[in-house]
This record gives C-alpha cells, sequence and structure tokens, in this order.
C-alpha cells in the first residue's frame, strides 16, 4: 500500500503546531514559518503564497530533501538570497 502524501493544508497544520508548541507565538493567524538556507533563517510568510506558481515549484523539492513528515518544521532547499528574491518578487 503507498503512503498518501500530505497536502498543503496538513504541512502547514503540523508547521504551524510545531511553532506553538516550541514557543514561537509570533507567528499571526494566516501565516507560517519556513526556514531556509544553510542557517536555517525563520521566516514567517502568509498562507496565500502556497497559491504562487513560484512558491510552489519549492514544494517538492523541500519534500524530496527533507520530507514533509518532520517535527522541525518546514525547511525550504534554496538559498537564502533567492528566497529573498522569490518573496520581494510575490510579496
Amino acid at each position: 500500500m503507498a503512503l498518501k502524501k500530505p497536502t498543503i493544508k496538513q504541512i502547514v497544520k503540523k508547521c504551524s503546531s510545531f511553532g506553538k508548541k516550541h514557543g514561537y507565538d509570533d507567528v499571526p493567524k494566516g501565516h507560517f514559518v519556513v526556514y531556509v538556507g544553510e542557517n536555517r533563517s525563520r521566516y514567517i510568510i502568509p498562507l496565500s503564497w502556497l497559491a504562487h506558481p513560484e512558491f510552489q515549484n519549492l514544494l517538492p523539492r523541500a519534500e524530496e530533501e527533507f520530507g514533509f513528515c518532520h517535527h522541525s518544521g518546514l525547511t525550504i532547499p534554496c538559498e537564502e538570497v533567492d528566497f529573498r528574491s522569490l518573496t520581494a518578487m510575490i510579496g
């Protein structure tokens, strides 16, 4: 039996609950946390960005490299400077 891939909603819920369990109360409703780059810099981003095609392109890479079934939050596999460029373009 094949394992069912988690949905974006499940991923965000898991990442959001991780933050609350570990004392991160600074995440506003409608946002979630991602970790980016070699130093795993923490970014709070709006859920609406999940609909953006460029951001969606990062999710399969994140799953392949880090998986979605872990308890350390959603880690995005790209350089921090590239992620900041993406956020500037989306935001």
